[in-house]
């Protein structure tokens, strides 16, 4: 059986614009904090990735699909599941939910690298532990 990360935020007045409804560009900021936050629950944060293995976790590419709104002082629920994973890469889908309604789905494929930006291996130690994250699905 899979796990999905869970990741909640509340939308603040600053992530607004004056109708009080989310600026579309923080919804990639509420990604990577889940994303974050994802890296330090199996025991691993940036900086201990980039001072332990020397790599960084980078963003290739993100598609993302905006569904509904979110407005001030909303409370939001981010899902996160690791999709397919290869020797130096791995998709991240990420569902933002308001309630039980979808509001935004997002791939996200993201790369380890060097510090010369050159991809490398993601060490197994990160991947063993976000093996029991790999799915093919999410459940709402």
């Amino acid at each position: 059986m899979h796990e999905n990360f869970f990741h909640k935020l509340k939308v603040y007045y600053e992530d607004t614009d004056s109708g009080g409804v989310v600026y579309y560009a923080n919804y990639l900021k509420y990604l990577e904090r889940a994303r974050t936050e994802a890296l330090f629950s199996i025991g691993f944060s940036n900086k201990k990735v980039q001072e332990q293995f020397g790599s960084l976790i980078i963003v290739k590419s993100c598609n993302i699909e905006y569904k509904k709104s979110a407005f001030l002082e909303d409370e939001l629920t981010i899902r996160s599941f690791v999709k397919s994973i290869t020797k130096t890469s791995f998709f991240m889908n990420q569902i933002i939910t308001k309630g039980e309604e979808i509001i935004v789905e997002a791939q996200v494929h993201l790369v380890f690298v060097n510090e010369d930006g050159k991809p490398v291996k993601i060490p197994d130690d990160i991947y063993s532990k976000f093996k029991p994250y790999f799915c093919d699905t999410i459940k709402v």
